[in-house]
């Protein structure tokens, strides 16, 4: 008898902050790890987790709560920061960052919510399939002046690590179609045009 058939996974519905979910919309994650949140304690490696947001409540990811470290960053948008308690971490399964599904009449009773597992895999149907990936050029760039190629190298990364996804735009078209290239600035398209801002 396996491990799984002696404890089955419990499931969990976590509620993002809306500063949480918009830079999870900026920069991919593997996991999202979460301070603070008691019922934590409560939780095993292997739980499965519905990420969702407030106002309107929209399901945002599925995942399953992951072995911790021990040390997280306080804040993981900061690779720098200093390294804090251990926390929830959940190993992303699935995401629709940018399409969130509206959720209608899920009780919660805070940040994290014990869900009974029947409830989540409802959840999780709602996602119907995932997309076909396909080939995107993505492209950043930059006027810079430089003394030497390797200079130039040096201060795009640093304006790239400065300015970061909140003010740079990347621009995306899919593969063999570069005509259709859009320009995003935080995760979302933006328009690069000023005579059509008139």
């Amino acid at each position: 008898m396996t491990d799984t058939e002696l404890h089955p996974p419990g499931a969990w519905a976590v509620l993002l902050p809306a500063e949480r979910y918009e830079a999870e919309r900026l920069v991919h994650h593997d996991t999202l790890e979460l301070t603070g949140f008691e019922d934590q304690a409560r939780s095993r490696a292997g739980d499965l987790v519905a990420v969702l947001v407030h106002e309107p409540l929209r399901l945002v990811a599925l995942g399953r709560v992951a072995l911790t470290t021990g040390e997280t960053r306080e804040d993981p948008d900061d690779p720098q920061s200093e390294a804090g308690p251990g926390t929830l971490v959940v190993s992303y399964t699935r995401r629709v960052l940018d399409e969130p599904v509206p959720i209608d009449g899920l009780p919660l009773d805070g940040p994290v919510t014990r869900l009974d597992p029947a409830l989540w895999r409802e959840l999780a149907d709602r996602l119907g399939p995932p997309p076909a990936r396909r080939s995107w050029l993505v492209s950043l760039d930059l006027p810079i002046e430089a003394a030497s190629p390797a200079e130039a190298v040096r201060l795009f990364w640093s304006y790239v690590q400065e300015l970061g996804p909140r003010e740079l735009p990347a621009f995306v078209s899919p593969t063999g179609d570069e005509l259709a290239m859009q320009a995003f600035v935080l995760g979302a398209e933006a328009n690069q045009d000023p005579e059509e801002d008139d």
